[in-house]
């Protein structure tokens, strides 16, 4: 096995790590603090290809694999998650299902400005009442001459009080099930959608996270995703791809948390000599190492799966649970070995904590991924 990046995926690394070193890693603790995201950041990712990284060459994107994705990923959330969130939007949660499903005008409409980051997609499934159990939507589709109508509410949409236009997820009448949901393109500024509470967050804080109101919310025939009934396919087949992404993200933060506890114990001197000479610190900067050179390789391994274009549900769920989860392992060793100040702001150390934390969460918390690799496994005896 040849576990060597190609030259493309070495130049998605470096032009990743380098905006992150320059522009999200010096600037991350300001971002948590504001929760803001930078306008101009998004713009010069949008400018470097990172926001249009795997999206078709005809729609001003890079065609790259999902392992050059991944790396992307990793690297920019190492620098800032909350920014790096805006990666897994553009190429994963919104351009997928867009380049997938829509028809030609959608993506020539749609797809060159997100490439850019002059457009902010978002994906709106989750509901009060349909978190984990997605086909329990509530929020409704009504056929018109001309369109359709929605009403309902969103809750827990990343970016969605940024987003220009949203992939929203509506069910023909309630009780209808998978085969009634479908998808719509909703745009900002459309009469009867407003944005609802913006949530105030432990971790990720710069990156909103938002209700999204539907009433009487008049679109056009042409704004329907795919076919009519298509909707839970759409949903079900974008997560997958997304899950690995999360899995990416939760591997960029442990490192950066595992880095910053790795040069503290060589800085930190007790007892007349550094931490990192110490057998418990070290016994824990071993155990985080081999988390993290795991989650990677089962991150990466999931993405070229992908790449294959054979099936990978079983493996983006199993990445996205690993990674997820020793994720938060590692970001809670780190404030172990840096004790006291691990707990304050000015190490960073809570924070990447913090940003963990959610990574066991959306799209799909531990618990979902644990019955989908359940299921996948059962589904092959």
């Amino acid at each position: 096995m040849d576990f060597s990046l190609s030259e493309d995926q070495l130049a998605v690394q470096e032009v990743a790590r380098t905006f992150a070193e320059k522009k999200l890693k010096p600037r991350a603790e300001e971002f948590d603090t504001d929760a803001k995201l930078d306008p101009a950041l998004i713009k010069e990712m949008g400018e470097l290809g990172l926001l249009g990284l795997t999206l078709p060459e005809e729609y001003g994107g890079g065609a790259m694999d999902a392992v050059s994705y991944v790396i992307a990923g990793e690297e920019l959330t190492w620098g800032c998650p909350s920014h790096a969130a805006i990666l897994g939007l553009q190429n994963s949660l919104y351009g997928f299902p867009l380049v997938e499903y829509g028809s030609d005008e959608q993506k020539k409409k749609y797809l060159p400005p997100a490439c850019e980051g002059k457009l902010i997609g978002a994906f709106a499934l989750t509901e009060p009442g349909a978190g984990s159990d997605a086909a329990s939507l509530s929020t409704t589709f009504t056929e018109t001459d001309d369109g359709y109508v929605l009403n309902g509410t969103k809750i827990f949409i990343t970016m969605g009080a940024l987003a220009d236009n949203v992939i929203v997820f509506a069910i023909s009448h309630k009780g209808a099930g998978p085969r009634g949901i479908s998808a719509f393109l909703v745009d900002k500024g459309t009469p009867g959608f407003t944005i609802g509470t913006i949530e105030k967050k432990m971790g990720l804080k710069a990156s909103p996270t938002t209700e999204l109101i539907f009433d009487d919310c008049h679109i056009p025939k042409e704004n329907l995703l795919g076919k009519k009934g298509q909707g839970f396919r759409i949903a079900m087949s974008t997560l997958d791809g997304g899950r690995i992404s999360c899995g990416a993200m939760a591997v960029g933060i442990a490192r950066a948390a595992f880095e910053t506890a790795l040069q503290y114990s060589r800085e930190r001197v007790q007892f007349g000599k550094p931490i990192s000479t110490f057998q418990a610190i070290q016994f824990h900067l071993a155990d985080m190492s081999v988390m993290i050179e795991n989650a990677r390789n089962i991150v990466y391994h999931a993405a070229w799966l992908k790449d294959q274009g054979g099936s990978y549900a079983l493996q983006a769920a199993q990445a996205k649970l690993y990674a997820s989860e020793i994720s938060t392992t590692v970001a809670h060793k780190a404030i172990q070995i840096l004790g006291g100040y691990g707990y304050i702001r000015e190490y960073q150390v809570e924070r990447m904590y913090r940003d963990a934390r959610v990574t066991e969460l959306f799209e799909g918390t531990s618990e979902v991924q644990r019955l989908v690799i359940a299921r996948q496994l059962l589904k092959g005896n």
